[in-house]
């Protein structure tokens, strides 16, 4: 049974493929983050070893060990597979010794299952060293041997790389799809379903994660209250704030598109489209933001957000991109009336 939801599309072109014996070498899967990619990648390295008639069936022995991650023909790779704590936390990227081990173990025989399936996770961080070293083996592919790329970035890939992969696009589910998913299948009450899966922007993954760990909703609320004080904070709480901020790369990302979105949901409610926005639970704060902000000046920050993930991605360093979104935060008056002064020269 597929674990895999809301792709209908993709499961039909996997299972057909699966059934006339026609799979590609390698598959590039592309969607969001949380949208199901990993899910689908051991999906179908299930259906690949799996030992009954309609694979994959999630009862034998070999779905269990891959389910259980024991699985030896089974290899995941990423910035989080790295042996050792310390080694991981300094990863920025997948280098050229990860593809060296994974050509190495893909020249022998599956050990226990029918094939060798090596998946790629966040493949938009492998090397360009990295990257084309793979070339060889999707161009040389061994038998019974399956690579699976998994990507939120697929600009950020080699086009060699692209060129050589099945590309295979996850998109985000509806809306009130995983609003009914949450309630009818994991009981979550109606209102903090509906919130949830505005939240989710169509990645069921991370709905669901966020209806059984309330730490999602309370990092979400303290990041936002964050980012609407900022923008009435002076410039010395505003560089306090940038020089706070860690060496976590994807948690810098997390909270720009938080940002993002927010931004996005501001320039809704000026322009009188409330029923589109993400943030339904911060109704009145954004109604009450939009009335003291621009369109311009919120357009201008949206660019400067997303120029901001475009450094973090070119491993800029982080306290000088916050530093310059501090800088480039639209500026409201304090209750008290009172105007910031003009933002500080940096030479």
């Amino acid at each position: 049974m597929w674990q895999t939801i809301g792709q209908p599309g993709v499961l039909s072109l996997l299972e057909h493929s699966l059934s006339m014996g026609s799979l590609a070498h390698a598959y590039l899967f592309v969607g969001p983050h949380h949208v199901g990619k990993t899910t689908l990648a051991l999906d179908l390295a299930r259906a690949l070893n799996c030992q009954e008639d309609k694979p994959p069936c999630g009862e034998c022995q070999s779905c269990h060990r891959i389910i259980n991650g024991k699985h030896a023909d089974i290899t995941i790779i990423g910035l989080n597979s790295a042996k050792g704590s310390r080694e991981t936390k300094l990863r920025v990227e997948v280098g050229i010794e990860d593809i060296k081990e994974l050509q190495r173990s893909a020249s022998l025989p599956p050990y226990e299952g029918n094939y060798k399936v090596f998946i790629i996770d966040g493949a938009e961080h492998l090397s360009d060293e990295a990257a084309n070293c793979l070339l060889k083996t999707l161009e040389e592919p061994p038998p019974r041997v399956i690579v699976l790329l998994l990507t939120a970035e697929e600009l950020r890939l080699l086009p060699t790389v692209v060129s050589r992969c099945q590309k295979v696009e996850l998109r985000p589910m509806p809306s009130m799809d995983i609003e009914a998913l949450l309630v009818e299948h994991r009981g979550v009450d109606s209102d903090k379903a509906k919130l949830l899966a505005r939240l989710s922007q169509g990645c069921p993954g991370w709905a669901l994660r966020a209806a059984v760990d309330e730490s999602y909703l309370v990092q979400r609320t303290q990041r936002l209250s964050e980012m609407l004080s900022l923008l009435s904070a002076n410039w010395e709480e505003r560089f306090a704030y940038a020089a706070q901020q860690g060496n976590d790369r994807k948690s810098a990302e997390e909270l720009i598109n938080l940002w993002l979105v927010c931004c996005r949901d501001l320039m809704l409610t000026k322009c009188g489209s409330k029923q589109a926005i993400t943030n339904i639970d911060y109704t009145p704060t954004l109604e009450e933001r939009a009335q003291t902000l621009s369109l311009l000046e919120t357009k201008d920050f949206i660019n400067s957000l997303q120029q901001s993930l475009s450094q973090i991605s070119q491993n800029a360093n982080l306290r000088l991109v916050f530093e310059t979104l501090m800088l480039n935060m639209p500026r409201k008056e304090r209750k008290t009336g009172h105007t910031m002064s003009p933002a500080p020269v940096i030479l």
